[in-house]
């Protein structure tokens, strides 16, 4: 497991790793620190030619039809770091010649998985090594700064990853809008994010069922206060709503941009700028709808003792993954943020693309309409 975690670390730093299985020794790089010489080193050392693994929503949006959730596109000696770089991630590429994307394997497949859980660029160049760059791999391995990780113990620590989540520590935290609260902290046994439970009142007085929120962190609108979403009024009006029932439980989430991590949150804002909706943006970079994974909020909860739960949430995708294992929900209730001139377009396509409970909130007219 320890050697999982590295190797998502040392992807994150902009270094390859290798990953081992049946087939061979794979040598994997990220998309988002591709250097042009080791570029050249893959496609020289490769035994077969090296590729650049997609998801299959960026697969379409550069123009190869997939119904592959990954395919390899195999590459020349004439392509670029730019050129790789920018079928991987730019809304402006297109895939130029006439071939067709190609069934990836357990490494491609593994390579990948370590992108999403280091919130990288979904997207990756493997090549299988074979004569003098194996050897070199293996020298640098063997001295300790070049990581070699198996693949199944990839698959291994994804599956694993919920139930090793550890409760760290606690301490009272009075808040605003609701006086009596108490902060836990979990952490994940990567180690990479941290979550918060907070316990609003007493819990021996709770409701049953529990009021609970799963609220995934936004930086830009928790604590900058953007006009860009709703969720900085939606976290406090979340507080507030539990506090008024009595207590319960609000979940705070590492989970930055529907689970794709705050730099590329960013390079989706960038997209949506240009004409993209939330949603095709995030598919352009190669993410699905919602990345988020709420096994970990199920496992809080059940750290928690809490099993009996009242959801407050607008979102059908919440509801069906949080009743699941000991977790069963009784009930939904809306919470609604506030409706900007500057959030609206963002609340209707989660509306009307996603299927959230908005319309209520969408049919009222937007604070800053109503300044003007």
């Amino acid at each position: 497991m320890q050697h999982v975690e590295r190797a998502i670390f040392d992807l994150r730093r902009g270094l390859p790793v290798v990953i081992n299985s049946p087939a061979g020794d794979h040598l994997v790089a990220p998309i988002e620190a591709l250097d042009a010489s080791l570029l050249t080193d893959m496609r020289a050392g490769a035994a077969d030619p090296a590729r650049l693994v997609l998801t299959g929503h960026r697969l379409s949006h550069i123009g190869l039809d997939s119904d592959l959730a990954l395919a390899g596109l195999p590459l020349a000696a004439e392509d670029s770091r730019a050129d790789v770089i920018g079928w991987a991630c730019d809304p402006n590429a297109s895939w130029p010649r006439p071939r067709a994307a190609i069934e990836t394997d357990q490494v491609d497949e593994a390579a990948i998985a370590l992108m999403r859980r280091g919130r990288l660029i979904p997207a990756a160049v493997v090549a299988r090594v074979e004569g003098i760059l194996a050897e070199t791999l293996d020298q640098r391995v063997a001295r300790g700064d070049l990581l070699s990780v198996n693949a199944a113990d990839i698959f291994a620590h994804e599956r694993a990853a919920p139930s090793l989540l550890r409760w760290i520590s606690a301490a009272d935290v009075p808040l605003e809008a609701a006086p009596r609260s108490r902060f836990v902290v979990f952490r994940e046994a990567d180690g990479l994010r941290e979550h918060v439970a907070v316990l609003i009142d007493d819990e021996a007085n709770w409701p049953d069922p529990v009021p609970v929120r799963l609220h995934s962190a936004c930086l830009t609108g928790d604590l900058f206060g953007s006009l860009r979403c709703d969720c900085g009024p939606q976290l406090k009006a979340s507080l507030a709503a539990i506090q008024q029932r009595g207590g319960g439980v609000l979940l705070y989430l590492a989970q930055e941009g529907r689970g794709i991590g705050l730099a590329n949150k960013m390079r989706a804002y960038q997209m949506q700028d240009e004409g993209l909706d939330t949603v095709d943006a995030d598919r352009v970079l190669g993410f699905g709808q919602d990345e988020r994974d709420y096994s970990i909020a199920r496992e809080m909860l059940a750290q928690l003792s809490v099993s009996h739960i009242d959801l407050l949430t607008n979102n059908p995708a919440k509801l069906a993954a949080m009743n699941h294992d000991a977790i069963q929900v009784a009930g939904r209730s809306s919470v609604y943020g506030r409706l900007t001139r500057e959030n609206r377009r963002y609340l209707t396509t989660k509306a009307q693309r996603a299927g959230h409970w908005l319309d209520a909130l969408l049919a009222e007219p937007s604070d800053r309409d109503e300044q003007l």
